[in-house]
């Protein structure tokens, strides 16, 4: 059988494959959840108190807050209107706590009520636009704002309502404007998006899979996140066998030799590469944070899958479409290839002339970038994490001035039956409280509900939660302290915690693959030094512009361990690609003459997959919520400052310093040319 029948055959195979895994594909939204409970750890305050609240009769509630506020002072209108709708909204969702009539301010300006809504409604997002329409028609002049608990959890899962689709096409988009700048050909850049979508295909049909076998943990943030990967390596590793299947059409005449010779050159780098990214991806399982540990698997199954695509089914659309898949600039065999100087090759000589200066320069850019670091890092609020500020937030706002003694998120206590009398006191007592009201009572447990009086998910609100956590189990073994700000600081706490464990093992482990890939074990320490490096000085950076361009009051709580993962597993790709060519050719000129060919050879390819995937990760910055945009413009800026500054400049200046010890432990074959002039010295 000859070899473009095999690779018809391979496409055939392919092609039934996709068709096959479509449908599970297609209902990795069945499978997805962004409930607090999915992200926290299992042995959390807050998630205790969730699991336990689902034992009371209704299951767990959603606690909305609906606020009323005039500025010359509400009217007997407002009251009346205010009344009505607390009583619509009492007999529409099934709830008899709270007080009787909406409270007052001491201020007169403002009105407020709370509603509880069981689980037998739904989910917060299928019911909040018909909630908040029951309290639309008002008096003019009064504003009328839904908020609470419930309603910040309704905006933040509808900011990712249509977020998957719009994410594929703009990713798809700026994915095809790429490849048309950089192949310059009408044909050759839909090859690899046709690729790229079948790997996209595979990878959430694996995820799929993931989640109904293996229970692992998908949100939304997950399933973005797998989306760019995929584009972005699959468009990668799409460029780097590009190139070197090019390079092998100059010099054969058989377009499936070609491939194969570019295969056996490109396979074992890009190898590396998947291995790198999915055994670092993989390291997130030692995470305690539910959506850190189900992010890992879900990461490393797309980039496993858009290997296997991209080595299998690429290569055979490439072979099957031939040399004219290229025009207008088809390679032809026995061509010049091109023996003029290039930038790549003017960046060399420049490095090489002065490489400690080099070194310097680059590593003192870095270092001042990396003073961003000294900004604001601290964590977000919930109310901080939209781009766009929604009502439920807005609401919040309104409560806090007019309610002061209500200005913190409800917190929910579980207590034993027993205790409940003694719990509701011990809570009244504390001095962050501001009111405490029992309410349900399950088989075993009763909720108690505590307003805070400092503002959500402030020091002094995080101070309360703590001083009961510590008071309330010793007067009452058992008890816990839940509800959405005491998930925040356990979400906090656990990220910390997250930072310590992961970090670490994702430096070894890409240490590891370095060092097995190159056989050395200088030069798989100095790539990682470098990546950390780089990873700093782009965090510090984005730091800066967060808080003084952007305007964000802080950094998501998994921002750093996310950069981190993603900045040095990637980052590594592209010394994993530059390293490996220069060790390749080290062999046959030199360390020096290698490293510098393998900059000339990979300098534009490396420089385009960066690029590439820099946009692809760009494109979270344009989502509305502040976790995803921070993300996606670290990673976009890091990949950008590696794959321009640390592996253009600093990465080759540190080979040319160090010589043929950058390969130590190891000793590389002298060069042919050494050898024969030793031979004709003799």
């Amino acid at each position: 059988m000859g070899m473009k029948a095999r690779a018809a055959l391979l496409l055939g195979l392919w092609v039934a494959v996709l068709a096959a895994l479509l449908p599970f594909a297609a209902r990795l939204d069945d499978v997805k959840s962004d409930k607090e409970t999915d992200y926290l750890p299992a042995a959390a305050h807050s998630t205790l108190a969730a699991e336990l609240e689902a034992t009371l009769p209704g299951g767990t509630s959603n606690v909305f807050l609906v606020v009323y506020e005039r500025d010359g002072g509400v009217t007997a209108a407002d009251r009346t209107a205010a009344a009505a709708h607390y009583a619509a909204l009492r007999a529409e969702y099934g709830s008899a706590t709270g007080p009787e009539q909406p409270l007052s301010s001491n201020d007169g300006r403002a009105l407020m009520f709370p509603v509880l809504v069981d689980q037998s409604h739904g989910e917060t997002a299928e019911y909040i636009e018909q909630f908040r329409a029951r309290v639309a028609e008002h008096p003019a002049g009064l504003t009328v704002q839904v908020t609470g608990p419930g309603a910040l959890s309704a905006d933040f899962e509808g900011a990712f309502e249509g977020i998957d689709e719009q994410l594929l096409i703009v990713t798809a988009l700026v994915v095809t404007v790429i490849l048309l700048l950089t192949y310059r050909s009408p044909l050759l850049w839909l090859v690899p998006l046709l690729a790229v979508a079948g790997a996209n295909i595979a990878a959430m049909a694996a995820v799929y899979g993931l989640a109904k076998v293996f229970d692992v943990t998908v949100n939304d943030q997950g399933a973005a996140v797998l989306t760019i990967l995929v584009f972005g390596v699959g468009t990668d590793y799409a460029l780097l066998i590009v190139a070197r299947y090019r390079e092998e059409l100059h010099h054969r005449a058989e377009v499936a030799g070609a491939m194969l010779a570019a295969l056996r050159s490109a396979v074992p780098a890009i190898a590396a590469s998947a291995a790198t990214v999915s055994l670092g991806l993989l390291c997130l399982l030692a995470a305690d944070m539910n959506n850190m540990a189900g992010l890992g698997p879900v990461g490393a199954a797309g980039i496993v899958c858009t290997l296997l695509v991209m080595v299998t089914l690429f290569p055979a659309l490439l072979v099957l479409c031939g040399r004219r898949i290229f025009w207008p600039r088809i390679p032809h065999a026995q061509n010049a290839v091109g023996t003029g100087t290039t930038l790549w090759d003017r960046v060399g000589s420049s490095i090489a002339r002065r490489p400690v200066a080099a070194a310097l320069a680059s590593v003192a850019v870095l270092a001042l970038l990396g003073l961003g670091l000294l900004g604001n890092t601290e964590p977000l609020s919930r109310a901080d994490q939209f781009v766009t500020t929604p009502e439920s937030v807005t609401g919040a706002r309104t409560l806090a001035a007019h309610f002061p003694e209500r200005a913190g998120t409800p917190l929910l206590i579980m207590t034993p039956n027993s205790a409940r009398a003694a719990v509701l006191r011990a809570a009244e007592a504390d001095p962050g409280i501001g009111a405490a009201e029992a309410g349900r009572t399950g088989p075993e447990y009763s909720e108690i509900t505590a307003i805070p009086r400092a503002s959500a998910d402030s020091p002094a609100e995080y101070a309360t939660i703590e001083r009961l956590r510590a008071a309330l189990p010793a007067l009452a073994p058992g008890t816990v302290v839940g509800g959405p700000s005491a998930s925040n600081l356990d979400i906090a706490d656990a990220s910390q915690r997250d930072r310590w464990v992961v970090i670490p093992l994702v430096l070894l482990v890409v240490t590891i693959v370095l060092g097995l890939l190159l056989r050395a074990i200088a030069a798989p320490i100095g790539l990682v030094l470098t990546v950390v490096l780089s990873f700093g000085s782009a965090l510090g950076a984005s730091v800066f512009l967060f808080e003084h361009l952007f305007g964000f009051a802080g950094l998501d709580a998994g921002l750093i361990l996310l950069a981190f993962l993603f900045l040095v597993a990637l980052g590594v790709d592209y010394n994993i690609f530059l390293v490996s060519r220069a060790r390749e050719e080290a062999q046959r000129h030199g360390t020096r003459a290698g490293m510098l060919r393998s900059l000339a050879v990979t300098g534009g390819v490396i420089t385009s997959a960066g690029v590439v995937l820099a946009a692809t990760f760009a494109v979270l910055v344009t989502l509305p919520l502040v976790a995803l945009a921070q993300i996606g413009f670290v990673v976009a800026f890091g990949v950008l400052l590696d794959t321009l500054l640390v592996r253009s400049i600093l990465v080759p200046a540190l080979a040319l310093i160090a010589g043929d010890r950058v390969w130590w432990p190891a000793r590389l074959p002298e060069p042919a040319p050494r050898r024969e002039a030793e031979l004709v010295a003799r």
